[in-house]
Formats: C-alpha cells, structure tokens, sequence
C-alpha cells in the first residue's frame, strides 16, 4: 500500500555530497523501519543504512562515517545524506520500508561518483 519516490540522485566528483531523500505515500502510518539499499552494476543490491521509526542506525561499513541517514516520522521521510563521496559509491540507491511486517521499495536513484 506504501509508495516509496525517491529524489536527490545526479552526477558527483569525487569527494562531493549528495542528499537523498525518500517520502512514503499512500495510507499507511507508523513506519517501523526505513532506509536505503543500493545496487552497483553488475552487483547484488545490498544495505546502505537503515532507521528505525525509534531512531536506531545500522550502517554498511563501507559508508559508515561518511553518510548520515534521518528520518521525519511526522512526514515519514527518510534522508540519506551522503558526504566524500567515493567512486565505488556509485550505484543505484533504493527507498525501502518496512511496516507490519511488509517491505516497500523504491524505484531507484541513481548516484554516479566520477571525474
């Protein structure tokens, strides 16, 4: 039932930042989990960071120190803020969400970390 858009995606040099940000349509409320995945080419797509509607983070330790995610629980918005930006950075990023025991994804942004 949730929709998941995604926006803040575009081209960055490296050690640049981008934000991303994540708002869930639809009636829904009380999301318990929020978050962002990303998918290189020719990889599987996996965890990026992730928040709980309570404020507790799990980060990929590849992005750990260089990105911050947040949430407005009121908008149920998720932000991915993400700072020196590497070229392995690269990849698609996904919304996801998970609420009574569903999970939503977004359909992709793309981020490209290059010179």
């Amino acid at each position: 039932q949730v929709q998941l858009v995604e926006s803040g995606g575009g081209l960055v040099q490296p050690g640049g930042s981008l934000r991303l940000s994540c708002a869930a349509s639809g009636s829904i409320f009380n999301i318990d989990v929020m978050g962002w995945y990303r998918q290189a080419p020719g990889s599987q797509r996996e965890l990026a960071a992730v928040i709980a509607r309570g404020g507790t983070t799990n980060y990929a330790d590849a992005v750990k120190g260089r990105f911050t995610i947040s949430r407005d629980n009121d908008s149920n918005t998720v932000y991915l803020q993400m700072n020196s930006l590497k070229p392995e950075d690269t990849a698609v990023y996904y919304c996801y969400a998970n609420y009574y025991g569903m999970n939503a994804w977004g359909k992709g942004t793309l981020v490209t970390v290059s010179s």
